[in-house]
């Protein structure tokens, strides 16, 4: 007999897909109980991934008859996380589960278990780890061979080559495999910030020095702020970075603003603030040295054929998250002004979607918003540089004309730009650098 031919029916409910980038998500709660029924639309669960948190929706009415994850486990996208029972007013529509939910990896696979990472491999210490480079360029780093499938697992996870050295292997010939890794995740990653032990000559180790942490409320990371922990730790891990600065003299671009943030609010209904002026900048000096909106893959640079610029943006909670703006080089400035006050809105009303936090190419985080100076920002992977831009601040400034040097109050700005010195060198981050300020100066 066919499901359609049945009053009711089991539907296994796999999770979504959300995004082209995104691989798998946590579950942060289920919203319908085991033995409890819905109705279609109604909110099953919420996904927490490293960019954004999802509702996933029920695609039709009936009961929720088993839940295969619990809350805090992460799930590969296309894995079955619950078994729902669809009623009979929606049993016809046999296909509707299949236009929702991605196809899984192994369709033939078993059910899956509440914690698929949990493994049975006996783990053999590995005493002799070597430090390795943390660039990732090759699958072979001296002693030790890495599978595309664990370096693909090491690049989620934010694992460099150094700490990847330090995790027990269980494979043939002392090879590191995937359970390895996923038991390594699950003990918390304690060889995280370790000093690898050297086979012949041990050089200088780490001290234990056990400091006084001191006393006071200890408060829990949430779950945002350890995934920034991670992608800050694992940038710093792999780019070797540099930080070069200029000053540019705003005051043309300050008194333009001015004059015309009235009218252009009157005209657009946008408010006109200075992101989007920076992203006209930043989008010109892209396009006079394009190798800046790159990324390293192996030993190959990807050079992009889109500029998409992030907004390091702070949320109320202290966190922060970046939202893209798409396509600057093909947007004038009421459509920036427009995009950027929309993106900050939602960001501050945590309404942003998984494709309003991806795809950057290159990054600006305005620190002078907060009163700084300047910034040493840390690169955001897979990027090649990051802006930080500074408080405008009016000092005395030297002029000099043609009859004679004059001290005049000018509106000065710092511009921080931290760079990736595998692909980029000196001169290119300074030329680049330099040309944002003149795009700025000469507004």
């Amino acid at each position: 007999m066919s499901n359609q031919d049945k009053k009711t029916k089991s539907v296994e409910f796999k999770l979504p897909k959300m995004g082209e980038s995104i691989t798998e998500g946590t579950i942060l709660n289920w919203l319908i109980n085991e033995g409890e029924s819905f109705n279609e639309g109604d909110i099953l669960v919420e996904v927490g991934t490293d960019k954004v948190d999802n509702e996933v929706p029920a695609p039709f009415s009936g009961k929720l008859i088993e839940t295969k994850y619990d809350a805090h486990d992460i799930v590969k996208i296309g894995e079955i996380i619950a078994v729902l029972e669809e009623s009979e007013a929606t049993a016809p529509n046999a296909q509707s589960q299949e236009s929702i939910h991605a196809k899984s990896e192994d369709s033939s696979s078993a059910k899956k278990p509440k914690n698929p990472e949990k493994k049975t491999n006996a783990a053999k210490p590995n005493q002799d780890a070597k430090v390795q480079t943390s660039a990732w360029q090759s699958n072979n780093r001296g002693n030790h061979f890495y599978s595309p499938l664990v370096e693909k697992i090491a690049k989620e996870h934010h694992i460099s080559y150094e700490e990847l050295a330090r995790i027990p292997a269980s494979g043939a010939n002392d090879r590191l495999q995937k359970s390895d890794i996923f038991k390594y995740l699950e003990e918390g990653r304690p060889a995280q910030f370790a000093q690898p032990v050297a086979e012949t000559n041990p050089g200088f180790q780490v001290p234990d020095l056990q400091f006084d942490k001191g006393k006071g409320e200890r408060i829990k990371m949430d779950r945002m702020r350890q995934m920034i922990a991670d992608h800050m730790v694992f940038s710093k891990h792999t780019s070797p970075h540099v930080t070069a600065y200029v000053e540019a003299d705003l005051t043309n671009l300050v008194n333009w603003r001015n004059q015309n943030k009235a009218p252009f609010q009157e005209k657009t209904g946008e408010k006109l603030t200075f992101t989007p002026l920076f992203i006209q900048a930043v989008t010109k000096a892209i396009q006079d040295f394009p190798k800046i909106n790159s990324s390293l893959d192996g030993d190959e640079i990807i050079v992009k054929d889109q500029i998409h610029i992030g907004m390091a943006t702070a949320l109320p909670s202290g966190n922060l998250i970046v939202p893209v703006v798409k396509n600057t080089d093909q947007k004038d400035l009421e459509t920036l002004a427009k995009n950027v006050n929309a993106l900050v809105a939602k960001a501050r009303d945590n309404k942003l979607t998984s494709d309003e936090t991806k795809e950057s190419t290159f990054t600006i985080s305005n620190v002078g918003t907060f009163g700084s100076l300047m910034g040493t920002p840390i690169i955001n992977q897979p990027e090649a540089a990051i802006l930080a831009t500074g408080i405008i601040k009016k000092r005395a400034e030297v002029i000099e004309y043609e009859d004679g040097d004059e001290i005049e109050i000018r509106q000065m700005m710092y511009l921080s730009l931290s760079f990736d010195h595998r692909i980029v060198d000196g001169f290119l981050a300074g030329s680049f650098l330099r040309r944002i300020a003149d795009y700025l100066e000469n507004y």
